[in-house]
């Protein structure tokens, strides 16, 4: 077992260095495999260490598992990576409260029915079970809003938020009584488990689609710390390590979010934000909206020598990031300077809109975030907005009404043209009209964006 340890030693340290390198997108690949690689070492280490283990089943395990994880990596695209994230935070914390679970089944039960007392051993199950199972619920919920398989807008009942604090109170109840009354602890254990299950369903569905990086960063921070838990279940060094630098990671993530968007995470889960608001449609149809052909357009960029390009979700559900950098290669290539605006809560995940770029091989120099960029809009020629709207809503700035007001947003309105693509006039995942759309510099290009940007570089091309 001291080997054991001395590899899960190696293994952390290949874990720090592998999320320090994933911080920025030049080095993001190599931290990913130096990551994979102290995992592996954990994971040869504890089979190793474990002498009664049925290496068949594991096995069969890895390469069904590898099965279905090959399959997630060619198949999903990168605008299905939300949800796979999603899932994977899913199948994390289910993993953890799964080993929990056998575990109280296989030692816990029969110890305490010999008369054994085992207060730590019951404590972090309960700790494991409950936030595992949470986590496993509320990530699919997640993963269903993402997908359309249910709104992704705020689902929301009279006494939502009592039921919760209810449900929270029996969790506790049922957690302190598995520990201290032993005698019932199965009927204790079954309702951990069935209560932790309804709560990650009632706590997800009120929050917005908007809200969704925030969410899959905080249920990422859930699963590290079921993770950990199960950890300390089994006395696995390794676990408790890897769990407890997601969680961590994870949960400084959901905070570097939340500052994205000036909000507290209690507003995030608790807010709605995103609810349909009543007359929004209407707003935007007072607004004095200026639609442009792609070719009216191409003269705009023929004669503009700064453009800064806001990338949106709407760029990565068109799979227009190919056809942008090829618009930027043709401007670049005529003299004209060309940036790109990333917005931290740009898309549906953290750095969705990097991964994005990096995908298309767009040069890391030309992304820059929030205040980098912000002093650049001024003297720039054009904005042009793909698919962003929330993000570049100027009533974050002054209507205190707006539920969006005080979050950082990108002042593409200081262009001295805002070029602005979407399919629809629909507001954003926020559920507000968008200002920006009615101001005397900005004109809509609406269509879906890869075709948009396809026309507009054939058009530049006959000019």
């Amino acid at each position: 077992m001291e080997y054991a340890n001395l590899a899960y030693v190696l293994a952390a340290v290949l874990f720090i260095v592998g999320l320090k390198r994933l911080s920025h997108p030049r080095t993001a690949r190599n931290g990913n495999l130096i990551a994979s690689v102290g995992m592996l070492i954990a994971i040869v280490a504890t089979l190793v260490a474990y002498e009664a283990l049925d290496y068949k089943l594991i096995a069969i395990g890895i390469i069904i598992g590898s099965i279905i994880g090959a399959t997630f990596a060619i198949k999903v695209k990168m605008t299905g990576m939300p949800q796979m994230v999603a899932i994977f935070n899913g199948f994390g914390g289910g993993a953890s409260a799964l080993v929990a679970a056998a575990e109280f089944y296989a030692n816990a039960a029969p110890k305490v029915a010999a008369g054994e007392h085992e207060t730590f051993l019951l404590s972090t199950i309960a700790l494991s079970v409950l936030v595992g199972t949470l986590t496993f619920t509320g990530s699919f919920i997640a993963f269903c809003k993402l997908q359309g398989i249910i709104s992704g807008r705020p689902i929301v009942f009279p006494g939502q938020k009592l039921l919760n604090a209810v449900i929270a109170l029996l969790l506790i109840g049922f957690a302190v009584g598995m520990v201290v009354v032993p005698v019932n602890m199965m009927w204790y254990f079954i309702g951990i488990a069935v209560f932790s299950a309804l709560l990650g369903v009632t706590i997800v569905i009120p929050i917005g689609g908007a809200d969704m990086p925030v969410v899959i960063s905080l249920l990422n921070s859930y699963s590290g710390v079921a993770a950990a838990a199960t950890g300390f279940v089994l006395l696995n060094n390794g676990l408790i390590i890897s769990g407890a630098l997601v969680g961590a990671s994870g949960l400084i993530l959901t905070n570097i979010m939340c500052k994205g968007m000036n909000r507290s995470l209690a507003n995030v889960i608790f807010g709605a934000v995103g609810l349909e608001q009543q007359g929004a449609t209407g707003a935007q149809k007072q607004m004095n909206i200026k639609s442009y052909s792609t070719e009216e357009a191409a003269m705009i960029f023929d004669a503009a020598e700064k453009i800064i390009i806001v990338p949106g979700y709407g760029l990565a559900v068109a799979q227009a990031q190919h056809a942008v950098r090829e618009l930027a290669d043709y401007l670049e290539s005529k003299g004209k300077k060309v940036l790109y605006a990333i917005h931290p809560v740009a898309g549906r995940m953290p750095g969705h809109m990097n991964v994005l770029l990096a995908e298309a091989n767009v040069p890391y120099e030309q992304l820059k975030d929030l205040d980098e960029i912000n002093p650049e809009f001024e003297d720039c020629d054009i904005a042009l907005v793909l698919g962003a709207n929330d993000v570049v809503n100027p009533a974050a700035r002054h209507d205190k009404s707006s539920p969006i007001y005080g979050m950082p947003i990108l002042d593409v309105d200081k262009a001295r043209t805002v070029i602005i693509n979407k399919r629809t006039m629909n507001p954003g995942f926020a559920g507000i009209p968008n200002e920006l759309f009615g101001y005397d510099n900005a004109i809509m290009v609406f269509g879906d964006a890869k075709q948009m940007l396809s026309d507009l570089l054939k058009n530049l091309k006959e000019l």
